[in-house]
Formats: C-alpha cells, sequence, structure tokens
C-alpha cells in the first residue's frame, strides 16, 4: 500500500536483462507526480553523493535535512530514507505538481528503476567481482499509474542503461553486497554499536569519512596503496569504493585493505 492510498502491486514474474515491458512516464500523463507522493524511498551511497552536491551541501547537512534513520533489521545495518515534506500527501521535497521533479538529472537511484525493482536471490561471491548473476527484477504497477498504458516498449537491460541506474549500480556494487552478505550471517551475530557507526561513516557521510582517513591514524594503522590514497584524497567514486572495501575487511576478514588489531575509532556523529 503506497502513502496516497492506492494499491501497489508487485506483479509475480521474474524478469532477466532481456525481458520486456511497455512503460512511459510524461508529463501528459494524468498521473503525472503522483507515485512522489507517499513514497519510501532508500538512499543509497551514490545517491547521496550526487544529491548533496546538487544541492551544494556537505553530506553531513544533506543527511540532517533531507534522510531519516533507520535500522534495516534483516542486515542489522543502518539505512537512510528520503525525508518527505509533512503536508497531506507525504510528498518528496523536490517534485512540484506541473514542473515535476526539480533535480531530475540527480534523481535517487529508486527513481530511475521505477517500475522495476531489483532482487538477488543469495549472496554468492562472484557478486564481488560484479557478475550479478544472481540478480532478477520485477514490475511494480500503482492503482494510479497510467504509464504501463503507454506504448513505448523497453527491455530491463535498455530501461537500465536509459535511466543511468546501470552505472549507479556498478558505483554501489560494494554496498549492496556488504548489505546481501549480512543478511546470510546467522541473526544471532550483531554487530556492535561502532561497527553500525562504521558503516553509516563509509556509506553516508562521505566528507566525514575523508577527514577520518586523512586527520586520524587510519593511513598509519593501514597499508593502502599511495596511488589509491592520492585518488581517494579528491575522488568521491573512488573514495565510496574504497570504503565499501574496507568495511568488507573489517567485517568479513575479507579483501585487501587488512592489519592486525582494532582498527582506529570512527569520530561520534
Amino acid at each position: 500500500m503506497s502513502g496516497n492510498g492506492s494499491e501497489s502491486e508487485v506483479l509475480p514474474v521474474q524478469m532477466g536483462y532481456e525481458s520486456k515491458f511497455k512503460f512511459k512516464c510524461h508529463k501528459g500523463v494524468e498521473c503525472f507526480t503522483k507515485c512522489c507522493r507517499g513514497i519510501d524511498i532508500m538512499l543509497t551511497p551514490y545517491d547521496i553523493l550526487t544529491m548533496r552536491k546538487r544541492l551544494d551541501l556537505t553530506s553531513e547537512q544533506f543527511l540532517s535535512i533531507y534522510t531519516d534513520l533507520h535500522l534495516l533489521e534483516s542486515a542489522d545495518l543502518p539505512v537512510v530514507t528520503l525525508k518527505l515534506l509533512d503536508d497531506e500527501r507525504k510528498s518528496c521535497p523536490f517534485v512540484q505538481d506541473e514542473e515535476g521533479c526539480l533535480i531530475y538529472e540527480d534523481r535517487p537511484s529508486t527513481c530511475r528503476y521505477y517500475p522495476l525493482g531489483m532482487g538477488s536471490l543469495s549472496y554468492t561471491s562472484d557478486q564481488e567481482a560484479g557478475e550479478d548473476d544472481d540478480a532478477f527484477f520485477f514490475t511494480v504497477k500503482e492503482e494510479h499509474c497510467l504509464g504501463f498504458e503507454e506504448d513505448e516498449q523497453w527491455t530491463v537491460a535498455q530501461w537500465r542503461e536509459d535511466q543511468g541506474v546501470d552505472i549507479r549500480d556498478e558505483v554501489n556494487a560494494g554496498w549492496t553486497n556488504l548489505i546481501v552478505r549480512k543478511k546470510s550471517v546467522p541473526k544471532t551475530i550483531k554487530l556492535s554499536e561502532q561497527s553500525k557507526q562504521m558503516f553509516f561513516l563509509a556509506c553516508y557521510n562521505i566528507d566525514k569519512f575523508r577527514k577520518f582517513i586523512f586527520e586520524s591514524t587510519f593511513l598509519k594503522r593501514y597499508k593502502v596503496d599511495p596511488k589509491v590514497v592520492e585518488e581517494i584524497r579528491t575522488d568521491d567514486i573512488k573514495l565510496l569504493q574504497f570504503g565499501f572495501e574496507w568495511l568488507k575487511a573489517t567485517f568479513f576478514k575479507d579483501g585487501e585493505i587488512m592489519q592486525p588489531g582494532q582498527p582506529p575509532r570512527p569520530p561520534q556523529k
């Protein structure tokens, strides 16, 4: 059930990259922007990176103003969702009735995927290499949505490329794999509060994570390739991906960023 009171149906058909569907959203459809009300959008690390740049905010400012913090119980990890306006329709703060999305070029991945959803059957080692053979897709059809009545046909692969989610999925792959991998761990194994803070810092508060690396004892305690050090000093995407690798090494003792003893304590939020 979506927040605007209309039914949301997940069609029980598992789709692959070459599966076809018809859909088009534009200002001419009567339901334009209705799907932007009463929504529940989990923001990816790359979403936060691009949205905060678009708004000329630090990651910490963006998180404070535009997000809500939740615990993803199935993985015992902190995640953030887009904070909606406190109006009757629970509207997205970036959407206007007539104009649509004001940050369309930098809209979140969930918005780009719509009306598709993506899932994964299980964690496999191939996912670490970016080979997402276990991925599947499905369509989400809301009662009010008229986009399915349009004649434009897509394959899943074409839609992903057109909407730019293929690139975003590639950047976010390490984060996705951390969540999927953590879900495969027995629920009795809980993360410490410090570990959850580490996850939040590296995945979402990218500006503070950079300070943590370069203004703490991090680089003295971890052996990091000098070339990588220079890359993450200025490149946000490289820094995100480095953070995912660091978390993988810390949580699962897997990867190249390893060191004996305890990791340096992250700054308090």
